[in-house]
């Protein structure tokens, strides 16, 4: 019995239909300069690959003409929000100058990561933007030494030298918890990220200075690690509330993990915030939609992805130019789940 699927026609299939050479029609895909071909040739090519269906293999015309068009971004969690703004801020610079995308999501998985940078390695990528689960990891090194262009968004490492995007993590930590205090709360507990990220070390060294700076409680108790998911939160929390003496406030360091956190407190039907003050990490759309709407520190996700791209491409044009590392502003949007009555966004 014969398949039913339909084999995608070649460049030689267009040649054939075309009565022309492969050569003249690769000519064509590829727009030479070099060989002059008749106009009225061109659109007999042209008007075969219509009728064929036929599509070039952008990739491989690439390789071919040693110029990869092809930009890898490796994102640590697909169904974040955050990094779904991060991306469109890549893509809007890179389709801009004429790139192709691969995206690939590591979901916070070293071993996913590592298959994903050793294949778009194997693609030969022009370069890659990505949001490390590792900073050790052989992987980058490989693509480091191989002269593959490496830019980091979110997160960093003293041990890669790449251009690297990020946000004024500490600071936006600091400005929430120094809100909360001056609230009148003492015991503020924290729920934070995964150990080995920059971004989670960050806001933990911003909490702790804001706790010692304002004179609050300080307890190894009030801080919960979670997994930067929505079930994890709603497990950080309950450790919280169940406390023989539990916080009077609450910073949640990114918006999944906000979620979960809020899921917990609701089912124990806790008034939000005046029997817990609740400050978010990421000012997602739906902040304002939540009732109370959430106070949180915001980040700039979409310019991250703007920014990243576009050092990318500077890196691109200049191999051996120094290593930059921009460092985007956090900004606290104030609204009552903290317990404030005023509801404006504080600059930090």
């Amino acid at each position: 019995m014969k398949s039913s699927i339909r084999r995608k026609p070649t460049q030689l299939d267009v040649a054939k239909k075309a009565g022309v050479s492969q050569t003249t029609v690769s000519h064509i895909l590829n727009n030479s300069l070099t060989v002059s071909i008749p106009e009225e040739t061109r659109q007999r090519v042209l008007q075969a690959m219509q009728e064929l269906d036929y599509i070039p293999n952008r990739t491989a015309r690439n390789l071919r003409g040693r110029v990869a068009k092809t930009v890898g971004v490796v994102i640590s969690d697909i169904q974040n929000p955050f990094f779904t703004s991060v991306v469109c801020g890549i893509e809007k610079v890179l389709v801009e100058a004429d790139f192709i995308l691969l995206l690939c999501n590591s979901d916070e998985d070293p071993e996913r990561e590592k298959i994903h940078l050793s294949t778009l390695r194997s693609e030969g990528v022009a370069g890659i933007i990505l949001a490390t689960t590792r900073a050790d990891s052989e992987s980058y090194h490989q693509l480091l030494n191989n002269r593959t262009p490496l830019v980091g968004i979110d997160r960093t490492s003293e041990k890669l030298s790449m251009d690297v995007v990020s946000v004024t993590n500490s600071r936006g930590a600091f400005s929430a918890v120094s809100h909360l205090s001056d609230l009148g709360h003492k015991r503020i507990g924290l729920i934070i990220g995964p150990r080995q990220l920059s971004t989670s070390r960050e806001r933990l060294e911003g909490y702790k200075e804001a706790v010692q700076a304002r004179g609050l409680v300080r307890s190894d108790d009030l801080i919960q690690y979670s997994d930067s998911r929505q079930p994890g939160g709603y497990k950080a929390i309950q450790a919280l509330l169940d406390l023989p003496e539990p916080p009077t406030a609450v910073l949640v360091t990114n918006n999944l993990m906000t979620l979960g956190a809020l899921q917990a407190i609701h089912e124990r039907n806790l008034a939000i915030p005046d029997q817990i003050a609740v400050v978010g990490f990421d000012d997602m759309s739906w902040s304002t939609s939540l009732q109370p709407p959430l106070t949180a520190v915001a980040q700039p996700a979409y310019e991250l992805g703007v920014t990243a791209a576009q050092l990318l491409l500077d890196r691109l044009k200049e191999p051996d130019r120094p290593f930059r590392h921009f460092v985007l502003e956090t900004q606290l949007i104030i609204r009552a789940s903290s317990g404030s009555h005023k509801e404006l966004p504080v600059t930090l």
